[in-house]
């Protein structure tokens, strides 16, 4: 099936023609760097596009939010990208973003007030369910019917800012056979990359958590596990690589199986 190409808009672009876009697409690290990630960026920009949303993304002036740095100690870090961030928005006059990254949605949501950036912060989950409820996005079970399903809770969509319901409305909108994990909602393990663990080495201890999390997954028996974080993402596919599992289940984020879901 050919991909359908689509033109995502750059605010820079947008102000020299004197147009102001609604959101920021805030793409984040991940989205611009992780060559896997990539996919879910253009999956999300393709349902944005489908949609007719008014959207533009930073492009090359788009930089760290910070998170690392702060999960990992250094503060004077994390508040000099910050403030750079926020300076960058008030240049562009973004009142409203849209993240695909719960890192990402955190800092923006809970931090950045602290220094003076206060947006309308909504994750990709919760646009999406919005649309979906609102009956401008149309999915049905046609491409995962028969498929089973289970869902990771990344730990700052869940525990962090309490998003747990989004995410499984979706995938039983587009799965007639979702299943959950043993440890899911509040109770979810973590993928073992948050708090700045993705960028150092592991501890000492009996098995990674990645491992153990992937094993909770693949209790479930389900084909597909749904990620909606670009770290967890990353934990989860080592995880079933580390299980000799990664040619039976797939890894694959909310917004591909949406896009898959409407041949985009």
């Amino acid at each position: 099936m050919e991909t359908r190409k689509i033109e995502v808009p750059v605010m820079a672009d947008l102000f020299s023609r004197g147009e102001k876009p609604e959101y920021l697409f805030w793409v984040g690290c991940a989205g611009a760097f992780d060559d896997r990630y990539k996919k879910v960026v253009r999956a999300f920009a393709k349902i944005l596009s489908y949609l007719n949303v008014s959207y533009a993304v930073l492009g090359k002036e788009e930089t760290c939010t910070g998170d690392p740095a702060r999960r990992a100690g250094n503060e004077m870090l994390f508040q000099m990208q910050a403030l750079q961030v926020i300076e960058t928005f008030k240049m562009y006059e973004v009142t409203k973003i849209i993240t695909i990254c719960p890192h990402c949605f955190n800092t923006f949501k809970n931090e950045y007030p602290d220094l003076g950036g206060n947006y309308e912060v909504t994750n990709y989950l919760q646009f999406l369910n919005r649309y979906i409820d609102d009956g401008k996005l149309k999915i049905d079970k046609k491409s995962l019917k028969n498929i089973s399903v289970t869902y990771h809770d990344p730990c700052y969509l869940g525990r962090a800012n309490d998003i747990y319901d989004e995410p499984r409305e979706i995938l039983k909108k587009l799965t007639g056979n979702f299943v959950e994990m043993h440890r899911n909602r509040s109770f979810a393990l973590c993928c073992g990359a948050g708090g700045g663990q993705m960028f150092k080495e592991a501890e000492k201890g009996d098995k990674e958590v990645f491992i153990e999390r992937t094993e909770d997954a693949l209790k479930t028996e389900a084909k597909v596990i749904a990620t909606a974080c670009p770290f967890c993402m990353t934990m989860i596919t080592d995880g079933l690589k580390y299980k000799n599992k990664e040619e039976d289940i797939k890894n694959l984020d909310i917004a591909e199986l949406i896009a898959q879901s409407l041949e985009l």
